[in-house]
Formats: structure tokens, C-alpha cells, sequence
């Protein structure tokens, strides 16, 4: 204790994997069958002259421009931490799911703007290989999909890549329907109709996900964290008189940490009572906020009167 403070710390940044990290397999697994479908669609779009095709192979170049970029964060994010880089490189995940989110919403609008002019002036198309390539990129995605779903609660990261491979399962099935229906009635202004519901089905998408960003880089409390029930759990601790200046935020996908200054008993500011009070606080933190990154400032009530200018703040 020095000057009347003590600072308890939780367990450190660089203990296991981050979330982006334990999921990097299958990010690399979902970006080989997402550059392999969309090679074949912008084949099948230049010989078939289908936008909904190439409406599709431009979201899946997003993808696999965002997947790759995921893929350096999650290295970067390895990175051990520094003197000059306290945190390491962790927050690297966040500002790649950024990137993702705005080159999804440049893309999705892009698509939108042609499908309307598409509407306007139908070209001709050829169903046939829309629907051979629409069907095998259905396939494709239905295997990313499955493989993306284990890691998406865990990581800002891998929750991206899955929301844009579903949105690219969702494409291929209006690509599909589409090429049925022009080559059922000689309808082409399905394939307009069929870009167009890729479009909106990406731009709400890459906006959810750039406000889940905001929230980190803007250092908002994480959804499951509560901090009034944090406040309250740390004041029933047996010798805390008060909690204020109670921060907590998110590092990156699965790593939240927690600040607080907790006013104490006089008698618990002896060595064995600081102890044990910082002991209380980790084991509440982990144990009911999966909170491990913590750091708790202890201060005596007789200098918290003696020094008020903390007080009040909640």
C-alpha cells in the first residue's frame, strides 16, 4: 500500500488465446472455399451476363478481402505485450472487423445503385449457368457456414466472416431463383430484382457489425456486463463502504476488463485485510462477470473524507 492506495490486479492480458485467435483455422478454411466460389462466379458472370452473379462474386470478394484481414489481426493480436504496447496488439481484431464492416456497406450500396439501373434497363441472361454456379456457391457456403458457426459468439472477428457468408448463402439462393424464373418465363428483370435483395441483405448486416465495433473502439461497457449489478456485488464484499469510478470496457472479442475505486473499513487496511479484499473482488469478477483482466484501487474511508474529490463519481 502506498499513500493510502492499493491496486489489485486480476489476471494479466496475455494469458490465453483470444477468441479470433482459437477460431484462425477456421477462418482460413472459410476464405479458401470463399476465393474458389468466387473465382467461378465472376467466370459465370462474364459468359452468362448476370449482375446477380456478379453481384455475388463482389460480396465475396468483400469477404474474402475481410477474412484475410481478420486472419493478419489475428496474428498481430498474438503479439506479446510491450512496454510501448501494454495491451499487445489485440485491438488489431477490432479494427479489421471496422474495415470489414466498411467495405461490406461500400459493396452492399454499389449493388443496390446497379440493381436499379438493371430495372430499368434489363440486359439479356443466361439462366442456365446462373443456375449451375448458383447451386455449387449455395453448396460452398452451406460448409463455410457450418464451419463459421463454432466461433461466431466468441469473436467480433469470426462473427463478421459468418454474417457475410450467410449473407453470401442468402445471395446464391436469390441467384438461384432468379435464373429459374427467367428461364421458366423469360423474366430477366429477375436477375435486377435478385441483386438487389444481395444489396440489402448486406448493408443492414455491415452496419449491425460496425456498431458492435463502435462499441468497443468507444470503450462502451460489453453487452453481458452489467454495471450497476458489478457496483452492487462489490459493495455487499464484507468491509466495503463504497464503489465509484467503476469503468468497465472490451480489449477485444472476449477479453472485458474492469476498473474500480472501492472505498473500505479503516481496519481493512492492513495487509492481511487488503488481501483478502482483493482476493473477494477477483474471485466476484471471474467468477460472475468472467471478468479475469481487473484493477481495483483500495483506499481507507478516513482518507476518502480527507479527500473527497473522488466522491460522487459513479
Amino acid at each position: 500500500m502506498s499513500g493510502g492506495h492499493a491496486h489489485g490486479h486480476a489476471h494479466g492480458v496475455g494469458g490465453p488465446a483470444t477468441a479470433g485467435q482459437r477460431h484462425r483455422g477456421r477462418l482460413v478454411a472459410a476464405l479458401s472455399i470463399t476465393l474458389t466460389v468466387m473465382v467461378a462466379e465472376l467466370v459465370a458472370a462474364w459468359w452468362s451476363g448476370s449482375l446477380a452473379l456478379l453481384a455475388d462474386a463482389g460480396h465475396m470478394l468483400s469477404d474474402s478481402a475481410g477474412l484475410a484481414i481478420a486472419l493478419v489481426a489475428t496474428w498481430l493480436a498474438a503479439r506479446p505485450a510491450t512496454d510501448r504496447w501494454t495491451f499487445g496488439w489485440q485491438r488489431a481484431e477490432i479494427l479489421a472487423a471496422l474495415t470489414n464492416g466498411v467495405i461490406l456497406t461500400v459493396v452492399g450500396l454499389g449493388v443496390i445503385i446497379e440493381g436499379v439501373r438493371r430495372l430499368r434497363e434489363p440486359e439479356p441472361v443466361e439462366s442456365g449457368i446462373m443456375l449451375v454456379v448458383g447451386i455449387v456457391g449455395l453448396l460452398a457456403n452451406l460448409v463455410a457456414l457450418r464451419l463459421l458457426s463454432g466461433g461466431r459468439e466468441e469473436s467480433l472477428n469470426v462473427r463478421g466472416a459468418y454474417l457475410e457468408v450467410l449473407g453470401d448463402l442468402l445471395g446464391s439462393l436469390a441467384v438461384i431463383v432468379a435464373a429459374v424464373l427467367i428461364a421458366t418465363t423469360g423474366w430477366e428483370r429477375a436477375d435486377a430484382v435478385a441483386s438487389l435483395a444481395i444489396g440489402v441483405l448486406i448493408v443492414p448486416r455491415a452496419l449491425s457489425l460496425l456498431r458492435d465495433v463502435a462499441r468497443v473502439l468507444l470503450e462502451g461497457a460489453p453487452l453481458d456486463v452489467e454495471v450497476a449489478v458489478v457496483r452492487e456485488h462489490l459493495e455487499r464484499t464484507r468491509g466495503v463502504v463504497a464503489v465509484h469510478d467503476l469503468h468497465a470496457w472490451t480489449i477485444t472479442s472476449g477479453v472485458p476488463a474492469l476498473s474500480a475505486h472501492v472505498v473500505v473499513e479503516d481496519e481493512e487496511a492492513s495487509a492481511a485485510g487488503l488481501c483478502r479484499l482483493l482476493d473477494a473482488f477477483g474471485a466476484c469478477l471471474e467468477g460472475h462477470f468472467d471478468v479475469e483482466h481487473s484493477t481495483i484501487q483500495v483506499e481507507p474511508v478516513s482518507h476518502h473524507r480527507a479527500h473527497p474529490e473522488g466522491a460522487g463519481h459513479r
